[in-house]
């Protein structure tokens, strides 16, 4: 059983592309693969939006880790090397940033599962250049392509889709970048939460911001407290920075891996939390995140979360906290509570 996902291991078959190049790695690497790729070419740089991730990398010195919404450094990088995102704007978005940055001339190689649309690349990729499929295995594909053309500038603020969500006659604009949570919708789980909040004081974190919706409307709803928003992406991260400016609100928004950069003196933890990783369902970022909650909140601290009905967290939170409410509760979504 190899240690890699099956996008890495059809890349490791073909490693003789990668030979004297210098590569930089982006879209949804999550292995170790890129360690491996550095002894076959000249340098690995690799590019994330995912702070999980970054943080993982970060022990390896024989590669070049950056972490943030878009690849600002300079390189020598000569080939990418793209793991294909869930998100087909997400990777829109990647493919016109790393064109721009690295120009004509610029190799690239995708990788992904078919399950994921990785073909789309063969139109996607039209105003670049070429590409072409070259292997297929373990139902990934692998093409190597070239940008041939001359790309336009690229701007982050062009990718921020924008849109109003009204809540309580407050009308808040949201900003949202390609592959973000709740990207250009209000979702019913967040209106349910929002919905059942108390009055809120304090230090208050918004876990798994995304675009900023909740954070938002609670610091309208709540004057008076001091708002900290984190999320593992930096997509996320630039979009409620992004929303919070909108709006003329004020809030700490950083990149966290569950809690790894959190404080802990939290009045409230309020959270939508996420339950998909890539293309599959993954529940242990929230299972962290309520098991270790008490140890980020004050002595009287609460915690406060929207989930799928189905997803089996209260045995969890009753086993952090000693109890679990459910306070409010639809077909679809619950609402569970908790007080240290």
């Amino acid at each position: 059983m190899s240690a890699y996902i099956a996008p890495s291991q059809i890349a490791q078959r073909q490693l003789a592309y990668f030979e004297g190049k210098h590569v930089l790695v982006a879209g949804e690497a999550e292995d170790l693969f890129p360690v491996e790729l550095s002894k076959h070419c000249e340098s690995v740089t690799v590019f994330t939006t995912n702070y999980g991730y970054y943080r993982q990398l970060q022990t390896n010195s024989s590669i070049a880790s950056v972490f943030g919404a878009e690849f600002d450094q300079p390189t020598q990088a000569d080939l990418v090397l793209l793991y294909w995102p869930k998100a087909k704007a997400e990777a829109e978005y990647l493919l016109a940033m790393l064109m721009s940055k690295l120009g004509n001339g610029t190799e690239i190689v995708v990788v992904g599962e078919n399950r994921s649309g990785v073909k789309s690349v063969e139109k996607m990729f039209q105003p670049y250049g070429l590409i072409n499929k070259y292997d297929s295995a373990r139902r990934c594909s692998f093409y190597w392509g070239q940008c041939t053309q001359t790309v336009e500038p690229f701007s982050l603020q062009d990718w921020f889709k924008t849109y109003n969500v009204s809540y309580q006659q407050h009308n808040l604009t949201i900003k949202s970048l390609p592959g973000v949570f709740s990207h250009g919708e209000f979702d019913i789980g967040s209106q349910l939460l929002l919905d059942t909040l108390p009055n809120l004081q304090g230090k208050v974190l918004d876990f798994g911001c995304g675009a900023g919706v909740i954070g938002s409307v609670m610091a309208i709803l709540n004057p008076t407290i001091e708002l900290e928003m984190c999320d593992i992406s930096a997509l996320a991260i630039e979009s409620s920075k992004a929303t919070l400016a909108a709006n003329n609100l004020k809030g700490h928004v950083f990149a966290s891996d569950v809690y790894s950069d959190c404080a802990q003196d939290y009045q409230f933890i309020i959270s939508n939390p996420p339950f998909h990783s890539g293309l599959d369902t993954s529940y242990s970022a929230t299972e962290m995140l309520l098991t270790q909650a008490p140890k980020q909140l004050n002595a009287s601290g609460e915690l406060l979360i929207v989930a799928n009905s189905f997803l089996k967290y209260p045995p969890i939170i009753e086993q952090a906290f000693g109890h679990c409410e459910t306070l409010n509760k639809t077909n679809k979504f619950a609402i569970y509570y908790a007080k240290k």
